[in-house]
């Protein structure tokens, strides 16, 4: 039998539930492979999906994007050398499809064309796995002894399988068309960690664990087959290198359960009554009675299902009673019909009707949740969430988002406040966000070292709960630090044009302030959705602005005379912005190349400003008497950067060209 070997292959999806458990066994199992996961992060799906190891492994990346994006799938098919595809994205739950159908044609079909086309269009596809489901075959016979085999007439009677059905027919077509190599798979239903609980089982667990009734529609005679998730998982990771171009498989057990029979199990593991706790709803407006399907073709490659329904309940018990909160507040869908969690309308009270199915324990076991809001196409390419609006960066971000046409809102959480955090995103729904917030001292860092509580909740507890919640949701976080975490030393010698690299280790403690941003720097090592940009004495050409470093040391009666590494922002800031499309990630020294000293500095200000303007020096040592903290004095190596936009300028020109010149009108 021959075997195929993907080089790089996308899955669509992957941070939902079936596909996450693909992707976590290619990524552990095959290093070789490189994985790149498309998901749009839908209602859901969540990035905790992907394991630890998953997310932290060399041979992995995520993307956050939706598949009907051509542009964005065309990228990556290109940029990433895309060879094989899994195709999983989808809108998959029946209910749903009853009250917001639209949506499931949107996705289910349109993101199918949208990827079929994109592999027409770049070539290089070896194998495109389309994800189906054993609904589009319609209702079994009830006393039918053999299942639907592969060839068997699709007869979709809801919504979701006649998208899911529509969407095959183009795989189909792509195929006998254009010779896309593609493989359909057809699977039973599926359960196991990590599933969103709007599912049967998942959903019985959870009213078990909160002593609430278990919903049934009907009288609980349809009958399913179920599969633990890791056979699927197994299952699909045969097909991609067994699996035969222009087949269909279908990936079922023969082993069927009612509905009633599965409700009555989960008592049994949670030691309910049954006759209490069951309670029969209104039924689906259609609910096929049976599925059953013939599964030797894929039993043919190697595969047989390992787990028995036993022990696969057992383990999904204990996973959600071990983790109650991995999908945060789910009250709206553990109701007996939660297809309104999908549409637009008014607000709900889901605790009040969840309340009334009947709760064997009391009202305190219930919490509030607000009605998820309905999944819309992006409008624009962009939007920027930003924080620090009445910081001097974060003001001047919201002006450049402004000029570039960049739809933008300013953030209303704290830094500190996780959950305002998380509702900053939900309502803003970035693409990107934008850390400008924190702690510098008021007027100065020496404020720091008396309020170092303060300093510690907002430069390391705020930044990380930033980035973390960023990461959850799949942003990029742009983040505003600082290159006062160095001072010069024996192998960055005064003078020398050695400078700081990004990869080398802070090595200046003289302040607090500077210990709390090297400490998070550190910190923020560890999240590859952040990209940190180290500023230096900002500088910019509004010289009216207190926080300018050129105003500052033009009203000081003294100055130090040390050369040092600047930004300008008027040249740096709209970089950012380039970065954050670009995709950065890690560290950058957010400086000018070279340095420039004090006085220099003074001198420009005196040709440009006010010829009349004088200054006085003072040594470190005489500094020190009137300040509390030391201050950091270094040469950042901006060689990274400057690579990254070679077109940036020497820090004596760009201060020349940005600050200077135009002001140089204005006074004289």
């Amino acid at each position: 039998m021959a075997t195929y070997k993907p080089k790089n292959i996308l899955i669509t999806g992957a941070a939902g539930f079936i596909a996450s458990h693909v992707a976590n066994r290619l990524v552990r199992n095959y290093p070789d492979y490189k994985v790149v996961v498309l998901d749009k992060l839908d209602y859901c799906s969540t990035l905790k999906n992907l394991s630890p190891e998953t997310r932290k492994s060399p041979n992995f990346r995520f993307v956050k994007g939706d598949i009907a994006s051509a542009d964005l799938v065309n990228y990556l098919l290109i940029t990433e050398s895309i060879d094989t595809i899994m195709h999983f994205a989808a809108q998959t739950h029946v209910d749903n499809s009853f009250g917001n159908s639209f949506e499931f044609t949107k996705n289910n079909i349109y993101g199918t064309h949208v990827l079929l086309e994109a592999c027409k269009v770049t070539g290089g596809i070896r194998r495109f796995i389309h994800v189906s489901t054993d609904e589009v075959y319609g209702e079994t016979d009830e006393d039918a002894v053999v299942g639907n085999h592969e060839a068997s007439q699709l007869l979709p009677t809801n919504p979701y399988a006649a998208t899911k059905a529509g969407a095959e027919m183009l795989v189909m077509a792509y195929s006998r068309s254009y010779g896309l190599p593609a493989i359909t798979t057809r699977g039973n239903n599926v359960y196991g960690p990590n599933q969103f609980p709007e599912k049967l089982i998942p959903k019985f667990i959870l009213l078990a664990m909160r002593g609430l009734q278990l919903p049934i529609h009907g009288d609980g005679s349809n009958v399913r087959s179920y599969l633990y998730c890791e056979d699927v998982a197994e299952a699909f990771e045969v097909i991609l290198h067994r699996g035969e171009v222009g087949q269909v498989y279908n990936i079922g057990t023969k082993k069927e359960r009612c509905v009633l029979d599965v409700a009555k199990d989960i008592c049994k593991l949670f030691d309910l009554d049954p006759n209490k706790v069951i309670r029969f709803v209104e039924d689906r407006p259609f609910n096929d009675q049976r599925y059953f399907l013939d599964d030797q073709k894929l039993k043919n490659l190697g595969w047989s299902e390992r787990t028995t329904w036993e022990e696969g309940l057992r383990k999904t018990m204990e996973w959600y009673t071990t983790h109650p909160d991995w999908w945060g507040d789910v009250t709206g869908a553990l109701l007996p019909h939660p297809r309104m969690l999908m549409m637009p309308g008014g607000e709900r009270n889901w605790t009040e009707e969840l309340v009334t199915m009947g709760s064997a324990s009391s009202k305190e076991n219930s919490t509030k949740t607000a009605e998820p809001a309905p999944v819309s196409e992006e409008k624009e390419k962009f939007k920027f969430l930003l924080y620090g609006r009445t910081g001097w960066i974060g003001g001047l971000l919201g002006k450049l988002c402004e000029k570039q046409n960049i739809p933008y809102e300013y953030g209303t959480g704290r830094l500190e406040d996780r959950t305002s955090l998380m509702l900053d995103i939900q309502r803003v729904k970035p693409t990107h966000v934008f850390n400008a917030a924190g702690v510098t001292g008021r007027p100065n860092v020496d404020w720091c070292e008396s309020h170092k509580q303060e300093t510690i909740r907002t430069n390391v507890v705020g930044t990380l709960n930033l980035a973390d919640v960023c990461r959850e949701n799949g942003l990029l976080l742009m983040n505003y630090a600082t290159g006062c975490i160095f001072e010069y030393d024996e192998g960055h010698l005064l003078g020398s044009g050695i400078g700081f690299k990004e990869e080398d280790k802070p090595n200046f403690t003289g302040s607090f302030y500077s210990k709390t941003k090297a400490m998070v720097e550190e910190l923020l090592k560890e999240y590859d959705n952040v990209c940190t940009l180290r500023v230096r004495m900002p500088i910019s050409s509004d010289l009216s602005n207190p926080r300018n470093f050129i105003t500052k040391i033009a009203r000081y009666d003294k100055v130090v005379n040390i050369p040092n590494s600047m930004t300008v922002l008027d040249e740096l800031l709209p970089l950012s912005i380039e970065m954050a499309k670009r995709d950065l990630r890690g560290i950058y020294n957010f400086t000018n190349p070279g340095v420039v000293s004090h006085n220099e500095i003074l001198e420009m200000y005196k040709k440009y400003m006010d010829p009349e303007f004088t200054w006085k020096n003072f040594t470190l040592e005489e500094q020190a008497k009137v300040i509390v903290a030391p201050r950091s004095n270094n040469e950042m190596d901006a060689s990274k950067l400057k690579k990254e936009f070679p077109e940036l300028l020497s820090i004596k020109e760009s201060i020349t060209k940005y600050v200077f010149e135009p002001n140089k009108k204005v006074h004289f």
